[in-house]
């Protein structure tokens, strides 16, 4: 069974690792862990994401949030805000602007979706309840 000190582990693609970089580490503030020819590892909120080159990437029409997106849910709303704040002050792309999805139900929560520059969609969330995040 995972435990808390056990990290996720999730591959994505990407067509350029330097413009995965500006995104993920110099924007997000994720921290590089390796760096190879064909794929950069970052420590994403305690989680491991690998940015894999690809030329298999989403092309710009055809990105949608569903059924093809990740991110983090914050237990702290604080959290969630600074992230969003970061976001807005490094100008990274939204592909979705913030937002309450679900409001007035107990699975309310607010919600913004980043774009990174391979169209790979990050969504990041903070339930009112925290009995909702699973």
């Amino acid at each position: 069974m995972r435990e808390q000190r056990d990290a996720f582990h999730l591959a994505i693609p990407t067509h350029d690792l330097d413009e995965a970089y500006d995104f993920y580490v110099a924007g997000l503030g994720c921290k590089l862990a390796r760096r190879y020819d064909d794929r950069i590892t970052l420590d994403f909120f305690g989680d491991q994401v690998v940015c894999h080159l690809s030329s298999e990437t989403v092309a710009e029409d055809d990105v949608r949030l569903y059924p093809r997106h990740f991110g983090v849910t914050f237990r702290e709303y604080a959290d969630w805000q600074r992230l969003r704040a970061l976001a807005d002050t490094r100008k990274l792309t939204y592909f979705a602007d913030p937002f309450r999805r679900f409001e007035g139900m107990v699975e309310e929560h607010d919600s913004f979706v980043l774009q990174d520059p391979s169209n790979n969609l990050l969504e990041f969330k903070h339930y009112a309840d925290p009995r909702m995040m699973f």
